[in-house]
């Protein structure tokens, strides 16, 4: 495919409720969007979900702005690029880091490269089902009561999983409320690294609470006490900001880090090298789940297709539009099925359209390449 044109949109979209994590509040959610249009005409979108600040990554908003704008976008248009795989032996491979950025254009790519073949992208990259299990994840809240609530409404909405944020004082307490008002329900929880080995004994704790896992305990770049985590307490270890390349992977695999991978496809760089890292944890017998980044319906799409997947095990943080946004900017909109599943589109590539108006009035930039 011949690029002739990308045009990017940083976008801020207000979030219908704060979302808080153990590393801050959002309100808001900023992203940048990637349309890329090849010489036919036919158009491809892609998005780079990115926070403003460099909290869950390094990477910001400003950041991935200035890496597509000044060094990857123009090495595209006016090219012949051989669709994902071709850009990643080019402009891709040579840009180190900046998974987010790139996993912009990437997915992107997929996309133009599902339509311009007929097929939606689920089916292209191999996906097994018509329909996706949905999990949610839930913020830290001002108090029991208020988390209570929120957990019996989403119940109630058909989430067949949920997962709790939680942070030194925010976890053994929290948990034993929620369990004796919900004692059988699917449940996880995610620290987003705030805890060290030193709290192994509290982590300890967890283990009363029946939960499928506990998501990123430790810092994201220690493997190693992941490890010794692992064989102190019983409740599974999933890694997630750890997972960054698909050498992360194997390190864990080898060093015992998890026994369970979160999958968010733009973290580790788009479709292409989620795609890598799913099989190799298919061979390996890691089971795996996609998570999400406060997605527009845009990159709601990929997260739909990654999850049809074989080596997909556990419900997904894959929610309906209304869950972060009062209106999407695709149509038609993300919903959930009253089981608790999002149906897979079947139309060419991601299997929505972009409301381009309403994209231009939530974009706060935008800069055409070519």
């Amino acid at each position: 495919m011949r690029i002739s044109k990308i045009d990017l949109y940083l976008v801020r979209m207000k979030l219908v409720s704060p979302f808080e994590t153990s590393f801050g509040v959002e309100t808001h959610r900023e992203t940048v969007i990637v349309r890329i249009e090849e010489e036919r005409g036919e158009v491809g979108w892609g998005e780079a979900p990115i926070m403003e600040g460099p909290w869950y990554s390094y990477e910001t908003s400003q950041t991935a702005w200035h890496v597509l704008k000044d060094f990857i976008t123009p090495s595209l248009v006016g090219e012949e690029v051989e669709g994902p795989g071709g850009f990643w032996e080019g402009i891709g491979k040579r840009v180190r880091g900046h998974n987010i950025a790139k996993a912009g254009v990437d997915k992107a790519l997929w996309d133009l490269k599902a339509r311009l073949m007929g097929e939606s992208l689920s089916k292209l990259i191999g996906g097994v089902r018509d329909e996706i299990y949905s999990g949610i994840s839930i913020g830290i809240k001002k108090n029991i009561k208020e988390l209570l609530k929120t957990v019996e409404r989403r119940l109630e909405e058909g989430y067949r999983r949920i997962k709790l944020k939680i942070r030194p004082g925010w976890d053994v307490g929290v948990l034993r409320e929620v369990r004796k008002e919900f004692p059988h329900i699917p449940l996880q929880v995610d620290a987003n690294a705030a805890y060290t080995l030193d709290d192994y004994l509290l982590l300890r704790k967890l283990d009363q609470f029946d939960l499928l896992m506990i998501e990123q305990p430790l810092d994201e770049d220690d493997l190693a006490d992941h490890s010794q985590l692992a064989r102190k307490i019983s409740t599974p270890i999933c890694l997630d900001e750890s997972i960054k390349t698909i050498y992360d992977v194997k390190a864990a695999y080898l060093l015992g880090s998890c026994e369970i991978i979160n999958l968010k496809p733009s973290r580790v760089g788009g479709i292409t090298k989620g795609l890598e890292i799913h099989d190799l944890c298919l061979r390996l017998g890691i089971p795996i789940w996609i998570g999400g980044m406060l997605e527009t319906g845009i990159g709601r799409g990929f997260l739909v297709a990654m999850a049809t997947l074989p080596g997909v095990k556990f419900p997904n943080d894959i929610s309906a539009s209304s869950r972060y946004f009062k209106e999407d900017i695709v149509e038609p909109e993300w919903c959930l099925n009253p089981d608790g599943t999002i149906s897979v589109p079947k139309a060419p590539g991601i299997g929505v359209e972009v409301k381009e108006e309403m994209l231009e009035r939530v974009s706060i930039k935008r800069e055409r390449i070519g």
